[in-house]
């Protein structure tokens, strides 16, 4: 057995992703395992110079193992560990949600449990081999584990994010926010413009530049500062018109202009706006 090896448990984009940069970083990554043999096979290729081996082989092999499967399947991958032997070395997973609760299984039996989240969106297994490094990463667990997880945000060039215990899934929704919701958004953008008689594909390269402009004034002048249009201006006019607009939109639409709407009205109280044109703001967008 290879000292300190490293056995990645799933077979998905972000397991083949962190399997193949940590390899790539002298890593002793050996083993993958899935539940599925031929998706197995595949993260094996990715990875390179690792074998598929079963849940039962990866506990007697590797003293360190990494769980990067859905968030519903963690249980029974802590459970299959533990029962094949694992009574030491590291467990990480990657789920957001939760905490090391999600694996404690391992932890009774006398595994170091720890998190290793990356806060990067992870679309195939080469993409995310080109996102992960430099991205931020939330970490939790103790000893051995907390140790492991800071030694691969280090390797990768990462932030590590330090999320209280038992806050992970108000942690992971702010991810989600920020990524998930982000691509709905622009989605809804681009229906409201073909409805408009903007081509689809038009529509999206119409509106990257104002994305990208909103997203990084946003980022680096902060959301209250970065803030422009109508509800910013006071217009209730305009929103009031938009909302009209919309009634012959796709369901759900403009209840998700007024909610996003009054989020973005209480950045422009924090920014200044006049109380009264807040008000009148408020109940055009309260009241749809």
């Amino acid at each position: 057995m290879v000292v300190d090896a490293i056995g990645i448990v799933g077979a998905g984009r972000v397991a083949q992703a962190l399997g193949r940069l940590l390899r790539e970083r002298g890593e002793p990554v050996t083993a993958v395992a899935s539940r599925t043999p031929a998706h197995a096979a595949e993260a094996a290729r990715f990875i390179g110079g690792v074998e598929v081996v079963s849940y039962e082989n990866l506990a007697e092999r590797c003293p360190r193992v990494l769980i990067a499967v859905s968030d519903d399947a963690l249980a029974d991958v802590a459970g299959a560990l533990a029962r094949s032997g694992m009574r030491n070395g590291a467990v990480l997973h990657t789920c957001g949600a939760r905490g090391v609760a999600a694996i404690e299984e391992l932890a009774r039996a006398g595994v170091a449990c720890g998190v290793l989240h990356p806060l990067q969106a992870v679309s195939s297994p080469q993409q995310g081999v080109a996102a992960l490094p430099g991205a931020a990463f939330a970490i939790s667990g103790e000893g051995e584990a907390a140790a492991w997880a800071r030694r691969i945000v280090e390797l990768l060039n990462g932030t590590p994010l330090h999320v209280g215990t038992g806050r992970e899934a108000v942690y992971h929704a702010a991810a989600v926010m920020a990524s998930n919701y982000v691509v709905a958004l622009i989605d809804a953008s681009v229906e409201l413009l073909h409805a408009a008689g903007v081509p689809e594909d038009e529509a999206l390269c119409a509106i990257r530049p104002l994305v990208e402009t909103n997203a990084r004034n946003a980022l680096t002048l902060t959301p209250e500062r970065a803030l422009t249009g109508p509800i910013e201006r006071g217009d209730a006019e305009t929103v009031a018109l938009h909302l009209a607009a919309l009634r012959d939109a796709a369901p759900g639409m403009r209840q998700l202009y007024c909610t996003l709407g009054l989020r973005v009205l209480d950045l422009a109280r924090r920014r200044g706006l006049d109380e009264a044109y807040a008000d009148k703001l408020e109940r055009c967008l309260r009241n749809g």
